[in-house]
This record gives structure tokens, sequence and C-alpha cells, in this order.
């Protein structure tokens, strides 16, 4: 997907530009098994951002500096006043280290450091069934795109239906399934021990979909790497189109560190290393040179 993609889903009149503020916390709340919604108070924000997009989060309460660095958090959902007005987004998280951890501590009434919309997101609703891949915590930008694809948009393009693959280590890990179930996407499930759905891989669920004759008009994907790269073979086999949002790390949120690059086949036939915080984090699959 090119920047302009991403560009063109700005409403009319709606700045994508990036700010950096404090945002207050209207509730922190576990999910999932180590896995926690939080949602944040800003309608500069909430009213710019796209799907697909992130925000660098601090989580620290006070005037501390420890952590430093901000976390990468994915747009969920957004949360809209009696007038339809967006008023503040929800990001899901799994705790994985000190800095989430400290971010599971924070408390509703407090205020975060958040700079954000940043990076491109998702283009216009396909026009026809969408199916998301997501593993791990990788399901998190699905469900505000997911919104957006099955209601028209200003353009008047809607996706004709939405099913999500979503695959865990175990159920106790699975998050957000009955919000997915409430915006209209059909959920399948995999979990790699059974707990939950087909025992296997999520990407074992989305062969047999295309193998029953199922097959869509976009595949959008976001989790591991490897999972990733199985999605898009599977993709090129069948000949769909196929978008992925890549999860690499980072430090900055904004280019600056160079900490996040991914090797993206250029128009000329080489592979560049390009900012997954800039330049993605959504990718054409096809445009990832994923090695192997």
């Amino acid at each position: 997907m090119t920047h302009d993609a991403a560009a063109a889903r700005t409403e009319p009149g709606r700045s994508n530009s990036p700010v950096h503020r404090r945002a207050s916390i209207v509730e922190n709340v576990p999910i999932a098994r180590d896995t926690y919604r939080i949602r944040l108070a800003d309608a500069a924000i909430a009213g710019s951002i796209r799907p697909g997009q992130f925000v660098m989060v601090r989580p620290v309460a006070g005037e501390e500096n420890d952590p430093l660095l901000g976390r990468p958090l994915a747009l969920y959902d957004l949360a809209r006043d009696a007038s339809g007005t967006p008023v503040a987004f929800d990001l899901v998280y799994l705790v994985i280290g000190r800095g989430t951890a400290a971010l599971a501590r924070c408390q509703p009434g407090e205020s975060l450091p958040v700079w954000g919309p940043l990076g491109n997101g998702f283009g216009p609703a396909p026009g026809g069934p969408v199916v998301f891949v997501a593993g791990g915590i990788g399901q998190t930008p699905f469900l505000a795109l997911g919104r957006e694809w099955l209601n028209p948009g200003p353009d008047g393009r809607i996706c004709p239906s939405a099913t999500i693959l979503y695959g865990v280590r175990t159920a106790a890990l699975l998050a957000g399934v009955e919000d997915f179930r409430a915006a209209g996407i059909q959920v399948e499930l995999a979990t790699d021990d059974g707990s939950a759905g087909h025992h296997g891989f999520v990407t074992e669920l989305l062969a047999r979909r295309i193998e029953r004759g199922e097959v869509p008009a976009r595949i959008v994907a976001c989790g591991p790497p490897a999972m990733l790269a199985a999605v898009a073979r599977i993709a090129e086999q069948h000949g769909v189109d196929c978008e992925v949002s890549l999860e690499n790390h980072m430090a900055c949120g904004f280019g600056a560190c160079f900490s996040c690059v991914a090797p993206i086949h250029q128009p000329d036939g080489t592979v560049d290393l390009k900012r997954v915080c800039v330049e993605g984090p959504v990718f054409s699959a096809r445009s990832v040179a994923w090695g192997g």
C-alpha cells in the first residue's frame, strides 16, 4: 500500500498530523491473561487516527522518566460521544516486560504522555469479503478496521463480510473475541494446545478456507514474522491481494532511530531497508523480502 492510499483515508477537514500531549486514562482493564485494554481520552488523536496507525505511550503517570521510551500500541477501537464524535481511543496490550507491566499498574484519572497518530494505516475497503489473520496480540488493529470496512465510508465503499482467523498459544490469551462478534466480524479460532478452536496454526485455517473455495478479495494479517511469511505465501499461491501490518520493535516511533527497519522490495528489483514506523507498519505482502 502506498502512502497516498493511506492518506486518502483521512476524512475531509480532519488532520492526521501527530500531536504530543498527556491523555487521561478512562479505564485500564484486563481482557485476557496478561492482556489489558486501556482507554485514553483525547479528542484530537481519536478524531484523526486511522485503523492500522499506532501511538507511542510512555507508561509513567507522574513526572518520572523511567521508562524513558514509549511503547508502540495500535488503535483497537474508538469511543464516541452522543453525537458520534470520537472522544477517546482504545489500545490493547500484552504485558511482556517492564514497560507494559508499568502500564498495567496505571489507574483511571491518571494521565500518560502520548504521541500520534503515527505510521500509515490501511487502504479503502476491498470490493469483496476480507479475511483478517491474527497471531498472538496481532488481532489489535482489526476491530477498528472491521468496523470501518463493514460500514459505508466517505466514498460509499463497503466490505460485504469480514472474518478474523485468530490464533494464540492457549485459550486464556484470547482477547476481544466478543468485541469482534458484536461488530459483525465472524471469528474462527486456533490454539497451539487445542484448548479452543482448531488445534494447530492459524495459517492452517486460512489454507483450508481457500481450499474450500472461500477465496477472499483481500487478506490482511498481523502477527509474528513466521506467521506473516506463511500468510504471504498462501496469498501468493492463490493470487489473493494481501496486506501485512509488521510488528518490528520500535524505539522512537517517528523514524529517527532506525531500530524497526524491514527489508522491502523496490520497483527496480533491489531490496532496501524501510522504517516500519514511518513507511509502514502496513505493507503489501508481496513487497516484503521474507527470506528463507
